[in-house]
């Protein structure tokens, strides 16, 4: 069985354990996704059962948040299929993601305590970068560090502390991992948001430019807004969490292309990847050099 298999059957173990088969039925519809998370781990500490455990954890907990990050974003797909709520109704999915997120802090008492509280403590802010998430999405986001602020908590601190977790397992320099994978998910996140505005549907599993019709004043919005005059500083304002016609999404993208600003979004993410890299060169892993720039080099 390969490593990610194994991971899908203990998290798999760890749900029946509950006893309610509402819970596997429910779970058993959740695209559990690539396991970026997973591969870290594997990549750093090896492959043994506390480490897979470790693994199948983290998962949980990220699947959890992903459940509640659907219900509050109202998103009836992931991952290209319909979303929990969308197939179970919002109360399920939110009950669902409490099970997930609760039976994950129990299999994670079960680990060395200074594991358990990195985990946990990088838990507390993922739901901090949540509600970032929210409050940001109430107004037109100027401000280039409370977008750095929010995708760190909301995305790159599980990341981060995956990578701590694993150095620990391993016995190496936990500190200088946290930085790599501090920028992995800084890196990660940046990519994704530069998808959203120049892939298609099909490839997002999501309608294209989706975030700035939600409310996501993403980093290639904040840096085109730096660069129009006032006229267009307006007009792009007046966009904000509106359903775009097709000239308007021309004029954006126009507008993306006239200041190269994806270019320069995807330059940002290539540097937090170098960094992130020369932060553990001394253990010349070839293979966590490879999950960081595959990050940075997908498809545009």
């Amino acid at each position: 069985m390969k490593n990610l298999e194994k991971i899908d059957t203990i998290m798999r173990k760890f749900i029946s354990e509950l006893g309610y088969e509402e819970v596997n039925f429910m779970f058993n519809d959740i695209s559990l996704g690539k396991k970026l998370r997973s591969k870290l781990i594997l990549n750093i500490a090896g492959c043994f059962e506390e480490s897979l455990r470790l693994c199948a954890v983290v998962e949980l907990i990220h699947v959890a948040s992903l459940l509640h990050d659907d219900v509050i974003d109202d998103s009836n797909l992931r991952r290209g299929k319909p979303s929990i709520n969308a197939i179970f109704g919002v109360k399920n999915a939110i009950m669902l993601g409490d099970i997930l997120y609760s039976k994950g802090f129990f299999e994670l008492s079960k680990f060395d305590s200074k594991i358990a509280k990195i985990i946990s403590n990088s838990v507390a802010f993922l739901s901090i970068g949540e509600l970032m998430d929210v409050n940001l999405s109430k107004n037109f986001n100027l401000n280039l560090d409370n977008y750095f602020n929010m995708i760190y908590n909301k995305t790159a601190i599980l990341i981060e502390a995956c990578a701590k977790s694993a150095a620990i397992l391993a016995g190496y320099d936990y500190e200088k991992f946290g930085i790599y994978g501090k920028n992995l998910g800084l890196a990660f996140q940046i990519i994704d948001d530069v998808l959203d505005i120049i892939s298609d549907e099909k490839t997002l599993g999501k309608p294209s430019m989706s975030d700035f019709r939600d409310g996501k004043t993403t980093i290639a919005y904040i840096y085109l807004y730096q660069y129009l005059d006032e006229k267009d500083k307006k007009k792009l304002i007046s966009l904000f969490r509106k359903n775009l016609n097709l000239d308007e999404i021309f004029w954006l993208k126009s507008k993306f292309d006239e200041f190269k600003i994806i270019q320069k979004c995807i330059n940002e993410a290539k540097k937090l990847a170098k960094d992130g890299i020369e932060s553990i060169s001394q253990y010349k892993n070839d293979k966590l050099i490879e999950i960081m720039q595959s990050m940075v080099d997908r498809d545009f």
